[in-house]
């Protein structure tokens, strides 16, 4: 795998975390947790939301596998992201991918 996607699709996981963005927004997880519900969803919701934009990307646009997305969007396990991918876009990481051929 391209270290520098890598790098990339990591830094991406991690700072789409509150903790992070608090940082780089300056405010606190509180408030920002209040001003993403406003938008009606949770700050979990939102975080799903941009991992799997981010997916999509990289399974639309890499060679990577799955699995390396996975891994690089902080899955541990394949069958996690593979659940939330599903659940949130009806179809598997897989079948996504398949959509593109």
């Amino acid at each position: 795998m391209d270290k520098s996607l890598f790098d990339h699709s990591h830094t991406f996981a991690k700072n789409i975390y509150h903790e992070s963005n608090r940082i780089e927004l300056n405010v606190s997880p509180h408030y920002l947790s209040r001003l993403l519900r406003l938008t009606g969803l949770n700050t979990q919701q939102h975080i799903h939301i941009k991992l799997i934009d981010k997916a999509k990307e990289l399974l639309s646009t890499t060679p990577l596998s799955v699995s390396e997305i996975a891994y690089a969007l902080g899955f541990e396990q394949i069958q996690s992201f593979s659940k939330l991918f599903k659940t949130k876009t009806t179809l598997s990481p897989l079948e996504f991918t398949q959509s593109f051929n």
